[in-house]
């Protein structure tokens, strides 16, 4: 079990605003610039590299290097969880309100490299309705049909297979059900999003550390979709 002194120096991380909408616009599942951290933060470039030079300390974020720039991701897969988790318990907590993010957001988005939302929470409910992944320890196996089924439309499940999780239960903080992550996760929404089944929004206001992740469903996405898998748009 986590020490206490290590569960706080976490908590302490997540606790800063601007540090909070740095993580937020990761989930995403992009890598982004420090500068582009620092606009969606609001904050100035040097405090934008000393918030990022903390979050990769402490094992939040990864940073890679590419000529002049210094890109920035999630860490893994775990951490995109545990904000997920997080949002969901924030919402849970707080006084009544009406939903605040928009129903775009809540119709679609992106959690790290996995879809969710209530389109996420659908494709779960759709890939376990009809058979097509089944229980194991831990998460989820692919059976025959579900096999053929993802195959005919296209994901990769030989690129799913190579991810450190093959299909797991990811909490959706909007819809407070799992919808798909690991490998299979991330494969679908790749599948949907080069196949143009679904497009992202573009932002409305520079800034807005949720912009990058809103998606909608295209008219054939929802056709594919609901022939598939019984998603209706």
């Amino acid at each position: 079990m986590t020490s206490p002194v290590a569960f706080a120096a976490t908590a302490i991380l997540l606790a800063d605003p601007a540090r909070a909408a740095m993580l937020q616009a990761l989930l995403s599942g992009e890598a982004l610039t420090a500068g582009e951290l620092a606009r969606v933060a609001g904050i100035g470039a040097p405090a934008a590299s000393a918030h990022l030079a903390r979050l990769a300390e402490g094992g939040l974020i990864a940073v890679h290097p590419q000529g002049r720039h210094r890109y920035h991701r999630l860490a893994s897969e775990e951490v995109a969880a545990m904000l997920e988790t997080l949002g969901g318990l924030s919402e849970a907590v707080s006084p009544a309100r009406r939903w605040p993010h928009g129903e775009a957001f809540r119709s679609a988005r992106l959690c790290y490299d996995h879809l969710a939302g209530r389109l996420g929470v659908a494709l779960h409910a759709g890939l376990t309705g009809r058979g097509w992944i089944a229980p194991v320890a831990g998460g989820w196996v692919a059976t025959a049909r579900g096999e053929a089924g993802l195959a005919a439309l296209g994901v990769d499940l030989v690129a799913a297979r190579q991810a450190r999780r093959f299909a797991c239960d990811c909490m959706d903080w909007s819809e407070r059900r799992a919808h798909l992550a690991g490998g299979l996760g991330r494969e679908i929404a790749a599948c949907c999003l080069r196949r143009h089944w679904l497009a992202r929004i573009p932002a409305e206001r520079e800034g807005d550390p949720l912009a990058r992740r809103r998606l909608r469903m295209t008219p054939e996405g929802a056709r594919q979709l609901g022939e598939a898998l019984g998603i209706a748009a």
